[in-house]
């Protein structure tokens, strides 16, 4: 690790390269949190400049300093460096507006009292191959159609699998929690696995959360239990219709991984659908018949004309 004093350090956070590595940390999972608004209709991330002066000062015990970064044993020199990222604009100071939104403030100066939204955005390598890979995958999209038989089922089989997966793991949640509802307490598995307003990994975090259910809620909680006895004691007592019933969910999934739930053509029909359709002798044979068909109903029905039109002639030589 790096060692040196306040003021060495304060001397080694004036190259740039070195203050953007210190950013680098700040903006890092390690650095101090952060929090999210809207500043001119765009989403940033702002901290309070006293938390900021804090984390570089005295940083909390575990936090994984770089090693080639020297750490500040003072707060003055702490508060140097964070008006030097002003200065250089890898942040501006911001006033709040309303909740979650921030507006850029006219005052520069550095302030502990005050918001600062961070500028610096860091490498941004990851985001322009994420962009890249984004733009190749849409482009992969529009081309299905012309996709290999063989990727197409491996898609089907990979979205219906991710549909499959995605039902239980919503309604075995649902059922945890009504389990563990009734007896008076709320446990939910992956408690903020629907939240938009959490990254991705914070999604899973944590992983099982129980707090004691609040009051005013035991009619329900009877309610429900009753519900779901009876269901129970109509599964147990009625065998052929629940069966029945996860049968017809088996042959659902049967159906839905065969591709054959909502397909109103043959299997054959669809591998044939790009290729183009030329009648086979037995076709023409069959078209010549019926077109031979329609000549001979066409002749009788003529001759019967013929012999009514001579009928009629004969009764007028007779008058």
């Amino acid at each position: 690790m790096a060692s040196a004093t306040g003021s060495s350090a304060k001397d080694f956070y004036e190259d740039e390269k070195q203050l953007m590595k210190l950013c680098d940390f700040l903006r890092s999972s390690e650095g101090p949190p952060v929090r999210e608004a809207i500043e001119m209709d765009k989403r940033v991330y702002y901290i309070k400049g006293e938390k900021l002066v804090n984390f570089m000062a005295e940083p909390k015990k575990g936090t994984k300093w770089p090693k080639e970064l020297p750490k500040f044993t003072s707060r003055p020199d702490a508060i140097a460096v964070c008006k030097d990222l002003c200065g250089r604009q890898f942040m501006h100071r911001s006033e709040k507006v309303a909740k979650g939104e921030l507006e850029v403030s006219r005052v520069r100066d550095f302030d502990e009292s005050a918001y600062f939204t961070w500028i610096y955005e860091g490498n941004k390598k990851f985001s322009h191959l994420m962009t890249t890979c984004l733009i190749i995958g849409f482009l992969c999209c529009t081309c299905f159609p012309i996709w290999p038989n063989f990727l197409k089922v491996f898609v089907w089989y990979m979205s219906v699998s991710l549909l499959i997966f995605i039902f239980f793991l919503i309604t075995s949640r649902a059922m945890l929690f009504l389990s563990v509802w009734i007896i008076g307490f709320e446990c939910w598995f992956l408690p903020n696995l629907f939240d938009e307003q959490l990254g991705f990994c914070e999604s899973f975090v944590p992983i099982v959360s129980i707090e004691k259910t609040k009051d005013g809620q035991l009619m329900y909680r009877i309610g429900v239990f009753v519900a779901f006895f009876s269901f129970c004691y109509w599964a147990v007592t009625q065998p052929s219709e629940f069966d029945g019933f996860v049968k017809g969910q088996g042959d659902f999934i049967k159906d839905l991984y065969a591709g054959t739930l909502l397909s109103d053509m043959s299997q054959k029909d669809k591998e044939d659908i790009d290729k183009p359709r030329m009648p086979s002798l037995e076709d023409l044979l069959k078209k010549l018949d019926s077109e031979d068909e329609e000549k001979e109903e066409l002749s009788e029905e003529e001759a019967a004309e013929a012999l009514l039109n001579s009928l009629v002639d004969s009764d007028d030589d007779e008058e």
